[in-house]
């Protein structure tokens, strides 16, 4: 059942939260999880190549998902049920952290650079 083009699917809080569940729980199917694993360490933290390699991958993973729901099986309907959650996110406290964990499934886990406690003058 998929929408028409500019149409976006309406998903309940609780249907958010169950559609979200099935996304993060797709990531740890076996098959998929070697596909993120190999599409990672060919982009060897490069974000450039992550979003090369790995967000195409990812979006993959989460149409096979977000379809049976009405979204479009394009990239569109993965940021369309993205800004459905960013939506919930407020409301609804276990969405923001499936939403948290869904995010870090896809985004490598950045490294920041210490912090210094004088800041150099020049």
């Amino acid at each position: 059942m998929a929408s028409a083009p500019g149409q976006q699917p309406t998903l309940s809080v609780e249907q958010a939260r169950a559609v979200l569940s099935e996304v993060i729980q797709a990531f740890s199917v076996p098959e998929n999880a070697a596909r993120m694993e190999e599409a990672r360490e060919s982009a060897c933290n490069d974000m450039g190549k992550m979003l090369q390699l790995v967000l195409p991958v990812a979006t993959q993973i989460q149409q096979e998902v977000i379809k049976a729901y009405g979204f479009n099986n394009e990239g569109e309907g993965v940021l369309k049920f993205a800004r459905l959650v960013k939506m919930y996110e407020p409301q609804d406290p276990e969405i923001a952290a499936m939403s948290l964990k869904l995010k870090s499934l896809l985004l490598p886990p950045l490294s920041t650079p210490p912090i210094s406690s004088s800041i150099p003058t020049s």
